[in-house]
């Protein structure tokens, strides 16, 4: 599934960009991926989706998230987590993440490159995910599914640190 989710990330810039489902399916097919992985990905898209229009948005300038008016209601009960909150993870989460994700997690939220908002997405995006816990290589394709997603551009230093293999680096 997730050398699915990479290729739409290089294929289709935002996920405004992306064509329907049927399309899309058709066209990773043609890419020669399985249909198994072309399945898991369009679902996991499919939630990617209704979680961006669950009322939450998010300005390309400063990455906060901003409230819909048409969804003012709907927040009454579910508000936008504060940015100066602490997190507490549930038991299934830490065990779904695992301690390398939840580091990966922290270290981006400390460096202002996740705010809450979007770090809630990646939470409930990384639990759609059938098999825990997520390597920190799985984590990091979700996280920038998610800036795919909303349209935010990580920082270069950011982006560089999400596609890096850091299995692969050389200690000096």
């Amino acid at each position: 599934m997730y050398e699915v989710l990479v290729f739409v990330y290089e294929h289709f810039w935002g996920g405004q960009a992306c064509p329907d489902r049927a399309q899309l399916g058709r066209r990773l097919s043609a890419a020669g991926f399985e249909r198994d992985d072309i399945q898991q990905a369009l679902a996991w898209l499919d939630g990617l989706r209704s979680a961006g229009t669950a009322g939450t948005r998010i300005d390309p300038d400063t990455h906060a998230a901003a409230n819909d008016p048409a969804m003012d209601s709907a927040l009454d009960t579910a508000r936008a987590p504060n940015p100066r909150s602490l997190r507490v993870y549930l038991p299934a989460e830490l065990t779904h993440l695992g301690a390398e994700g939840i580091r990966l997690l922290h270290f981006l939220e400390h460096a202002g490159a996740l705010p809450a908002a979007l770090r809630e997405v990646v939470i409930e995006r990384a639990l759609a995910v059938p098999e825990p816990p997520l390597s920190p290589q799985d984590l990091k394709i979700i996280v920038l599914m998610v800036y795919w997603h909303f349209g935010v551009e990580p920082d270069l230093l950011v982006q560089d640190e999400l596609c890096d293999d850091a299995s692969q680096r050389l200690a000096h």
